[in-house]
């Protein structure tokens, strides 16, 4: 049996047109012999009726603390009311579907509610309808913790689901249908010019994703890279093929690798709204130990974190800085804190082991006369941070620095 998993976003199930073309797309892989197994998002964005922070505001209107385990019942209400309402418009054309919680298609979790984590996949449910021609419409973002409850996956939860469940099923492809044509070389709200990828790694997806790109969820590419399954991120509304997430470009055959940038960057990506915290102490100091852990018991996620005897500097959300504040003083200590600033990174399988690609950084950055606050890289990342008022000329700079706007091809 030949299984494809196709998951749509809240845009693409928010509108009768992007329910229709989800329905096309559904029949297309039926009429290529294909099991499609459908995974949905909440209904729209904060203001639309049935999205999850829509349903969040009006539980808030009378309370504004909800217990963690009632939020993910109610977090978990938009995918269900997408899933009842794509199984009638598949119906409505003639396919037999059925619509499922994340629980009823087999998602065991670990409980942990907001953020709970994917401990296992009993693919037998979804299985036994595939066999009986009948399409499964999954409610994406949810799972079925230990105690039977509701448990939602955290941001990017619908992705996960998606990637998951391929997984398990050993589907053929995983495919994410967005509002977007794919993975793009920059952000095109920043910079027009940028391009869609057509074919990227499993590596430059997920640092991609983990580095600001908010076109696919960064745990669902390492699912999709743990179990072998390509993944294909595309637009719901346009014919264009997207991008195809793989282990190599060559894997996706050489015509398409041929059409990647040449150089060592594949696309650049940013993380606006950051501070940067200064602390003038040391790890052998228990102090500076104490503030991460304190830091990371309190839910302050930290970034580009530099190390030295001394001195600790990273970077927290701007909108957690004042409580990262407090929290430092606290332990008697005088953190220098300086808001609006940004992450800007270029990423790609082609830095691995290549000089002079720091140097290509640095140099774009100057001379578009962005200042550089601090600087992080890993094997197929570098991230600079930078004032915020410079971000769109920093990613302009590095786009046009590594040729990322020229057309390639043979």
């Amino acid at each position: 049996m030949r299984v494809i998993v196709q998951k749509f976003g809240g845009t693409s199930v928010a509108t009768p047109e992007g329910r229709l073309r989800l329905s096309a797309r559904v029949e297309a892989a039926l009429g290529e012999g294909l099991r499609p197994v459908v995974v949905v998002s909440a209904m729209g964005r904060r203001g639309d009726p049935y999205a999850t922070d829509t349903l969040l505001d009006f539980a808030r209107e009378h309370s504004p603390e909800i217990p963690a385990r009632e939020r993910d019942l109610l977090m978990a209400c938009g995918e269900l009311i997408s899933a009842a309402v794509v199984t009638g418009v598949l119906v409505g054309r003639g396919i037999p579907a059925r619509a499922l919680t994340g629980g009823q298609a087999g998602i065991r979790t670990d409980g942990r509610y907001g953020e709970a984590s994917i401990r296992a996949v009993d693919p037998r449910p979804l299985l036994a309808l595939l066999e009986q021609g009948t399409v499964p419409v999954v409610a994406g973002f949810q799972g079925e913790g230990p105690g039977g409850d509701f448990t939602t996956l955290g941001r990017g939860g619908s992705d996960t689901t998606a990637a998951a469940l391929a997984g398990a099923l050993r589907a053929e492809s995983c495919e994410i249908y967005t509002d977007v044509e794919g993975l793009m070389t920059a952000d095109p709200r920043l910079l027009p010019e940028a391009r869609p990828l057509p074919v990227a790694t499993y590596d430059e997806a997920a640092q991609m994703a983990h580095t600001g790109a908010r076109v696919v969820h960064p745990r669902a590419v390492e699912l999709a890279m743990q179990s072998q399954v390509p993944l294909r991120i595309r637009s719901t509304f346009s014919d264009a093929p997207g991008t195809l997430v793989t282990y190599a470009p060559e894997a996706a055959g050489l015509e398409l690798a041929a059409l990647r940038p040449l150089g060592p960057v594949t696309g650049v990506t940013y993380v606006p709204h950051l501070a940067q915290v200064h602390l003038e102490v040391s790890l052998e100091d228990g102090r500076g130990q104490e503030a991460l852990r304190r830091l990371a018991e309190a839910g302050i996620s930290i970034d580009l974190i530099n190390l030295s005897p001394g001195r600790q500097v990273f970077c927290v959300d701007q909108g957690q800085a004042d409580r990262a504040r407090t929290l430092l003083r606290d332990l008697g200590l005088s953190p220098q804190i300086r808001t609006g600033c940004a992450k800007v990174s270029v990423v790609g399988a082609g830095m691995r082991g290549r000089p002079g690609v720091m140097a290509t950084v640095v140099e774009s950055l100057t001379r578009a006369g962005v200042t550089i606050l601090q600087t992080a890289d890993s094997h197929v990342t570098i991230s600079c941070l930078v004032r915020e008022e410079d971000l769109a000329a920093a990613v302009r700079a590095l786009h046009t620095g590594f040729g990322l706007g020229e057309a390639r091809g043979r």
